[in-house]
């Protein structure tokens, strides 16, 4: 017998919905017997029909049955009660991986590209990232919140409540401070969730040319400044042969770990030189980008519980042909997420939405692994206990989708189905 004083005491009710919950609660993930004739009792999305959510102080408090909750109903004001005609709720969606915060474009790179030019030749004429380096460093902090704040926009009109921002194209103390300062005001105007990545050592920048242990050197001497001033929530770096080595980035990575800071890596992108094994090692809540990555590291993700971070964006844009290895990481039950790595050079993509389908049609993922990877494993990757699932205790981040079956998400493309979010128990009239 449901209490009364518990079913009358919500702050807000939203009944009539269909729930993909992504909770274990109700059969989300429930592990499976490859060998076994029929799924071990797991339910696609943890989904719920013709289900009602009861919502506390921002919390979600209680899940149930459309008749659980009807004969209390006349307790609560009309404007307490969503009723959502059978339309589908989701987690709000996380993006677990941009690097949205920059300034200028590089427009211009990508057509000299379809008319044959190459990454030298764009380099050799200061394209690249030193371009956009260039830009971020000469942006006052008003102008890089204003190009930034577009970008933030068009992610949070397709159901984005929580979103990773990185820094990385400042290479300098001030501008790496300017960055994550905007990220954090970005957050605070829209008051949305946004978790702050250090990403200093993401390229090597001109005045440290051919002297990369130089530079690592400063940015392990940065890291504890932007700590101390409360900017910084995870850190990052770029572990390829054209970036930083294992050992330039393990410096890194010691400095985070004696300020308790959870570290993440770009790897596998581009060769194999081990940098998903270093993030293992040091627990680190996830590795991105890795097509090139090996099974023995794989299984080394796997016991360390970090979470693979797929991004198609940036496989698309490049034309890769190189797969990550997706059925290794199903094999060894690696949780995925998926993100738009938004950023100028090589995912200028600000449609988590079009990710999804992305991720689908390039990498043979399944319509629930891309949903529960912009939900229950984004949040998982950003170390985010509270996000990305639907389940008593959780946030009441929420998104409303007019769709007949959550694999929509993934199959439209181009026609935004959003509804409205929910950040924190309050319906976002407008974004």
């Amino acid at each position: 017998m449901l209490d009364e004083s518990t079913m009358t005491s919500f702050d807000h009710v939203i009944i009539n919905a269909n729930i993909a919950t992504f909770s274990t609660h109700y059969g989300f993930g429930i592990e499976t017997n490859d060998d076994a004739d029929n799924p071990d009792g797991s339910i696609t999305y943890g989904q719920l029909h013709n289900a009602a959510i009861g919502i506390k102080n921002g919390k979600i408090a209680w899940i149930g049955t459309q008749d659980q909750v009807t004969a209390h109903l006349p307790k609560y004001q009309d404007s307490q009660i969503t009723d959502v005609d059978g339309k589908w709720i989701t987690p709000g969606l996380i993006d677990c991986h941009t690097h949205i915060v920059y300034g200028g474009n590089r427009s211009n790179e990508f057509e000299a590209r379809l008319q044959g030019a190459s990454y030298q030749d764009i380099a050799a004429q200061g394209g690249g990232i030193v371009a956009t380096v260039s830009a971020t460093r000469a942006a006052s902090i008003e102008s890089l919140f204003t190009q930034s704040e577009k970008r933030l926009v068009a992610l949070m009109k397709e159901g984005v409540t929580s979103i990773e921002i990185k820094s990385g194209y400042g290479l300098d103390l001030d501008t790496e401070r300017k960055m994550l300062t905007v990220a954090r005001q970005l957050g605070e105007k829209y008051d949305i969730h946004v978790s702050t990545t250090y990403l200093a050592a993401h390229a090597l920048p001109p005045e440290y040319k051919n002297r990369a242990d130089d530079y690592i050197e400063q940015v392990c001497g940065w890291l504890p400044i932007l700590h101390s001033e409360g900017l910084v929530d995870a850190v990052d770096g770029f572990c390829e042969n054209i970036a930083f080595s294992t050992e330039q980035i393990r410096r890194v990575f010691e400095v985070a770990s004696s300020l308790n800071l959870p570290v993440k890596l770009h790897s596998e992108q581009l060769s194999d030189i081990g940098g998903s094994a270093l993030v293992a090692e040091y627990k680190g809540l996830s590795s991105d980008h890795l097509e090139h990555l090996s099974e023995e590291d794989i299984k080394k993700m796997g016991a360390s519980n970090t979470v693979a971070v797929i991004l198609p964006g940036a496989f698309y844009t490049l034309r890769d042909t190189k797969l990550p290895p997706i059925e290794a990481l199903r094999k060894h039950q690696v949780p995925m997420a998926i993100s738009t790595d938004c950023n100028p050079g090589t995912s200028p993509l600000t449609s988590l939405l079009l990710t999804m389908n992305m991720g689908c049609t390039l990498f043979y993922l399944t319509p629930e692994e891309v949903l529960a990877g912009s939900t229950v494993y984004a949040a998982q990757a950003l170390g985010l206990t509270n996000k990305g699932r639907i389940e008593v205790g959780c946030d009441a981040d929420l998104a409303l989708w007019d769709i007949a079956r959550p694999a929509d998400l993934a199959y439209q493309m181009g026609l935004n189905p959003i509804q409205g979010i929910m950040v924190q128990g309050q319906w976002r009239e407008t974004i």
